[in-house]
C-alpha cells in the first residue's frame, strides 16, 4: 500500500484535480450557454410569450443535431477549432470547449424540461400585472431553481463521465491514467482505484446538489 501511494500517489491527487477543474468550469459554460438557449426553446413555443414556430422549429432542430453526436466523435472532430479557442488541442485546459459544446445542447434540453413543469397560472399573473418578457423569464426561472440544480448536478456528473472519455485523446484526468495505466500498462490498481475515485466525486456531487436543491425549493418551507 505504502509502495503503491509513493509510486503513484501524486499522480491520482493531480489528476483527480484536473477532473474536478475540468468538470466544473464545463458544466458553468454549458450553463451559461444552456441556459438561454432552454429559455428560447420554451418561450418561442406555440402559445408561449414569444411564439415563434419557425425560429422554433429550427432552433430545435439545432440543438438535436448537436446532442445527437458522440462525445468521442465530437471532440475529435472540432480539435482544429478547439487548437483556435484555447491555444492547444490537448490538456485540461484544452478539453474544457468540446465539454462545453457536447453539454449545452443537453443542458437546453433540460432547462426547457424544468420551464415545462411551471403552472401556466404563474405566466398568466405575471401578464395580468402588465409584466414583459423578460421580467416574465427571470419568474420563470426563480420558479424552477430546484429542477434547474437538480440538472446541474446530472449534467456536472454526465461531464466527469464525458471527462474520463476525453482523457482518451490526450486531455488528462482520471481516465487518461485509467487508459494508460490500467488498459496499455496493464498497472489494474491504478485503473480500480482511478474508477473507486470517480464514484467518490459523482456521489459527492449528488448529495451536495440534493440537499441544495431540497433548500431551495419553496414547498420544503415550514
Amino acid at each position: 500500500m505504502t509502495e503503491f501511494i509513493n509510486q503513484y500517489g501524486m499522480l491520482l491527487l493531480k489528476e483527480t484535480a484536473n477532473t474536478l477543474y475540468m468538470s466544473l468550469f464545463s458544466t458553468l459554460l454549458s450553463y451559461v450557454l444552456g441556459l438561454p438557449m432552454g429559455v428560447l426553446l420554451y418561450t418561442t413555443k406555440e402559445g408561449n410569450i414569444l411564439e415563434n414556430k419557425r425560429f422554433n422549429s429550427i432552433f430545435s432542430w439545432i440543438v438535436n443535431i448537436f446532442r445527437s453526436f458522440p462525445f468521442m466523435i465530437l471532440i475529435v472532430m472540432i480539435m482544429p477549432i478547439t487548437r483556435i479557442v484555447a491555444g492547444k488541442a490537448i490538456g485540461p485546459t484544452a478539453a474544457i470547449f468540446p465539454l462545453t459544446v457536447g453539454a449545452a445542447p443537453f443542458v437546453a434540453r433540460m432547462v426547457e424540461s424544468s420551464l415545462e413543469e411551471i403552472d401556466k397560472g404563474v405566466i398568466e399573473a405575471c401578464q395580468c400585472m402588465g409584466a414583459n418578457p423578460l421580467t416574465i423569464i427571470k419568474v420563470l426561472v426563480g420558479e424552477s431553481k430546484p429542477s434547474l440544480i437538480r440538472g446541474f448536478s446530472i449534467t456536472a456528473i454526465t461531464l466527469i463521465g464525458y471527462s474520463a472519455i476525453a482523457g482518451t485523446v490526450g486531455a488528462g484526468g482520471l481516465g487518461d491514467i485509467a487508459i494508460r495505466y490500467g488498459y496499455h500498462r496493464r498497472v489494474e490498481s491504478v485503473m480500480w482505484v482511478s474508477v473507486i475515485l470517480i464514484v467518490i466525486i459523482v456521489c459527492l456531487v449528488q448529495a451536495i446538489f440534493d440537499k441544495i436543491s431540497v433548500k431551495s425549493d419553496k414547498r420544503n418551507i415550514l
